[in-house]
């Protein structure tokens, strides 16, 4: 069985998706509405833009899921998911490559998301930390510990968790956390406190967009993030994407998931490899690899 994934915010380079671009008529032509969907050049700053550009959330939400999207509809007949997913914003990417949602309407998705979690960023100064080497009840009780507000974000894999929070409540974490043990405890280069309850008022904004947006049967089920299961329904799959804004990543029970259900190969759609070496610290002998045309 095969699982298709697709990475979320951080993978993005300069250039990202001009090969595509160059390729083929179809993903120009897609690159094209997509610019006049979002109402900016995105293509010019993805193939030309600066690092700066590219970190921008409201820039690299929509441009991480234009490389996805577009490549897994490159491949035509050769894209044939048993399951798939995606880590945070990646999951938007997967309900468009599996036919759960279209591409306008996922774009459309993914720029309010964008744009509501940096309206949310600029309320209140947050960040986000990664945690290396102890086990996730450990870092949940430190959590759990601090008065200001620091809750795990992302269940990577085992021994690797990512919290987020108030920069005073993740501060005090990181150091309980290397009192503790931690291999690393480092703060992240990101714009504020994603999949924490710093996100509610981005997550009541998405809520109505998502609840006005078609969904419809796709062609396997998408693990999500919320709750790490396989879920087919579209009333379900739109509850859990409206959760998960303020909810924690649970990729290692995703990863665990699909290998409790039989996948042999995962296919990381999209920039970087991250999804691969996750998984691959999981099952070792889990054949992984790249998407490509």
């Amino acid at each position: 069985m095969t699982a298709y994934v697709f990475p979320g915010q951080g993978a993005q380079f300069v250039g990202m998706g001009f090969d595509l671009y160059e390729k083929s008529s179809k993903a120009k032509d897609l690159f094209h509405k997509a610019n006049h969907i979002l109402k900016f050049d995105i293509t010019e700053l993805m193939f030309a833009g600066t690092e700066e550009d590219l970190k921008q959330t409201n820039v690299t939400q929509p441009a991480i899921f234009l490389h996805s999207v577009i490549l897994a509809k490159m491949l035509g007949d050769d894209f044939k998911p048993d399951m798939v997913a995606g880590h945070s914003l990646g999951e938007f990417s997967a309900l468009v490559a599996n036919g759960t949602l279209s591409f306008e309407d996922g774009l459309k998705l993914v720029a309010k998301r964008a744009n509501a979690m940096q309206k949310a960023c600029d309320t209140e100064p947050s960040t986000m930390a990664a945690i290396l080497g102890l086990e996730d009840d450990v870092v949940e009780n430190i959590c759990k510990s601090i008065q200001d507000v620091v809750v795990p974000a992302n269940y990577n894999s085992p021994g690797q968790l990512v919290i987020s929070g108030s920069l005073s409540g993740v501060e005090k974490a990181i150091e309980k956390c290397k009192e503790a043990g931690a291999k690393r405890a480092l703060m992240l280069k990101v714009g504020g406190a994603f999949h924490s309850p710093l996100m509610e008022s981005a997550r009541i904004e998405l809520a109505d967009a998502i609840n006005n947006t078609s969904f419809q049967q796709g062609i396997c089920p998408v693990y999500q993030n919320v709750t790490g299961q396989p879920v087919a329904d579209s009333e379900i799959i739109k509850t859990n994407l409206i959760s998960q804004l303020t909810s924690p990543v649970r990729w290692t029970q995703i990863m665990k998931n699909m290998l409790a259900d039989g996948v042999t190969e995962v296919v990381e759609v999209g920039p970087g490899k991250v999804l691969q070496g996750l998984f691959k610290k999981v099952d070792r002998q889990l054949i992984t690899r790249s998407a490509t045309l």
